[in-house]
Parts: structure tokens; C-alpha cells; sequence
């Protein structure tokens, strides 16, 4: 029944995507298993990832189940959606129910997509990565597969208003090979094997983003280390903690 909602929300989006006439370079769709449950972990620059995601697992013929925010699922219009879709709601102050749900689902063979980040990065670096995805990957006994976006962040993140108005935006997406997550390893490694392979990721994605700011006033969607305007993530955590 799952399928009744999914296939259509797709198809809308791949329709939105021609319209907007976005210039998508996705690579290494392949490392995602044709069947059998994975979990995909992705870095988390925008509002939208979890559809340019879910785009990379198409090739694959596979159907991605993401773990989001619980209030998602109590929007008159994204809640029945994402329930439809057999999305995963999690509550932060309850994680266990969502952690347990992901873990059936992918014992059941799901795909189930993940951003170990939690929450979007508004310096677009690489923030720290929480455990579960690794967690999840041991007790399943399934593969992580890393993956980097770029250029989502451009059409609507975090701090900055949407701008759907923007044609011919490239987006890049690179998807890795699969990190194994051996039971009798510690969590916590497997989670820095994991980091590092999705910032190798990223690396790549970047050098061959086509994209460049039109000027300084474009500039807030680079990093500062790539000569953008984005806040520093120490610039973020000093703003933090002084509110």
C-alpha cells in the first residue's frame, strides 16, 4: 500500500526537477544493494536531501525509508505524506520507538536513510556524527553506504529563504562503497570510518561542483575554508552558547 503514495510523490519530484531544469550529477548509485536492508548516511546541508537521497537509490530500484523529526509527521500536508511513505518519525526525547522501528524495517530488507549529523549544517562542514546509524547497521547485520550532496543547499536550507526560482542549478551526489559494521567492533569507530569516508565524499562533490558564486553577495552557500561566507562552525557554537 506503501507504494500507492511513494511512486506518485516521485514522479511529482522528478517533474519539479525538470521544470527547474536542475543540472544533477549523481554517481555511484551502484554501491547501493539491489536488495536486502543498508543503511544510507548522508551529510545534511538542506531541507531537501532527503529527496536528492532518495533520487540516488532509484537506479538500484530501491525505495529509502528516512528517519525524521516527529513534527514532520504532524503537518496537515507533509504528515500524511510521510506516513504514506512509510517514513520513520522519531521523537529525540524518545528515541528508542524509532530506533527499534528502523531496526525491524531493516531486518525486513528496507533501505533506511539516515543523517548522523541530526540536524542541517549551516557552516556546510561536516558536523559530528551521532552512533545510531552504525548501532543499527551492527544489530541488522547490514551495510552502511556513505554519501555526499552538494548544491542542495542553494535552493533551500537552514537560515535562508527558498529560492525555487533558481534554474539550471547543478547538484552533485556521489554515493560510496559500502562500510562494513562488524558486530565485535566498537560503535563509535565504525562511526569515524563512516565520517571520514562520507568527507572524502563530500571532497569530491565539491571539486567537481560546475557551480561558482555569481559575486560576494552569492558567496553565503561556500564554506569559509572554500572562500564562501558561511559562518564558521566555531562561529556557530560561540553564537550558541552565548544564547
Amino acid at each position: 500500500m506503501a507504494e500507492l503514495v511513494y511512486r506518485p510523490v516521485i514522479g511529482f519530484a522528478k517533474t519539479l526537477f525538470k521544470v527547474w531544469d536542475l543540472k544533477i550529477d549523481c554517481q555511484g548509485s551502484s554501491n547501493i544493494p539491489r536488495s536486502g536492508g543498508a543503511v544510507l548516511v548522508s551529510n545534511h546541508i538542506s531541507y531537501l536531501d532527503f529527496i536528492f537521497d532518495g533520487l540516488a537509490a532509484l537506479p538500484q530500484k530501491r525505495l529509502v525509508r528516512f528517519m525524521a523529526k516527529e513534527s514532520v509527521f504532524r503537518h496537515k500536508i507533509s504528515g500524511p505524506l510521510m506516513r504514506g511513505m512509510k517514513h520513520i518519525p522519531v521523537d529525540r526525547g524518545q528515541g528508542e520507538a524509532a530506533y527499534a522501528h528502523a531496526l525491524d524495517s531493516l531486518r525486513s530488507g528496507e533501505v533506511i536513510g539516515v543523517f548522523p549529523e541530526a540536524t542541517i549544517s549551516q557552516s556546510f562542514t561536516l558536523k559530528s556524527f551521532k552512533s545510531g546509524a552504525a548501532r543499527l547497521a551492527q544489530e541488522a547485520g547490514v551495510p552502511l553506504i556513505p554519501m555526499a550532496l552538494w548544491g542542495t543547499q542553494r535552493l533551500w536550507t537552514k537560515g535562508h529563504p527558498r529560492d525555487f526560482k533558481r534554474s539550471h542549478l547543478p547538484v552533485t551526489i556521489r554515493v560510496g562503497e559500502a562500510v562494513e559494521a562488524p558486530r565485535d567492533q566498537y560503535a563509535g569507530a565504525i562511526t569515524r570510518r563512516l565520517r571520514e569516508r562520507v568527507q572524502e565524499l563530500l571532497d569530491a562533490a565539491q571539486r567537481a561542483y560546475p557551480g561558482r558564486p555569481k559575486g560576494p553577495e552569492d558567496s553565503w552557500w561556500l564554506p569559509a575554508h572554500l572562500g564562501g561566507t558561511a559562518p564558521t562552525a566555531e562561529a556557530l557554537r560561540t553564537t550558541a552558547q552565548v544564547h
